[in-house]
């Protein structure tokens, strides 16, 4: 059975949303170079997805809050690294 939540939309107001079961199909790193020579990566991994009730975006698609957690990896150089003491 679908759980219903309060939402709280972009006016200010409250909505109704139906919270979503999903499955991962791919999970991809985000990779950027830093001027200092780093390499960090990043990847959201969704936590809840939540289908807003009777609200549609300007194509007529329905809606949706996705909740995320951000992982990180960084890889400096050896220059920049400290040391373990």
């Amino acid at each position: 059975m679908a759980r219903k939540r309060q939402i709280p939309l972009p006016d200010g107001t409250v909505g109704e949303g139906t919270e979503l079961g999903y499955r991962t199909m791919g999970e991809h790193w985000n990779e950027y170079l830093i001027d200092d020579g780093t390499v960090v990566r990043l990847k959201p991994v969704v936590t809840s997805v939540v289908r807003v009730d009777g609200l549609f975006d300007d194509k007529g698609d329905p809606v949706y809050m996705v909740n995320s957690q951000n992982v990180m990896s960084v890889s400096a150089p050896e220059d920049l690294q400290g040391g373990n003491s």
